[in-house]
């Protein structure tokens, strides 16, 4: 089932005389607005989640380095 152009048109224009142009043009400011905020924080807190792991990853470091010192002495 596809949509012909003149149904797509007939459609538009329905919209467009029900909210009218101005409305229409502030919804599109407003859908902008909110992506662009939405793909900041996604950006920011990449840079967060790696910091994290970074932190997760020496912790693991750290106890499996201090784990073989530590079989190393009870073997001695």
């Amino acid at each position: 089932m596809s949509f012909s152009v003149w149904e797509i048109i007939i459609v538009l224009a329905i919209v467009i005389l029900l909210f009218g142009t101005k409305k229409l043009r502030n919804v599109g400011s407003d859908l902008g607005t909110a992506l662009k905020g939405f793909k900041k924080a996604m950006n920011e807190d990449e840079p967060k989640k790696d910091a994290d792991f970074d932190a997760v990853e020496s912790k693991t470091e750290t106890s499996v380095e201090s784990e073989s010192q530590t079989k190393e002495k009870v073997k001695d």
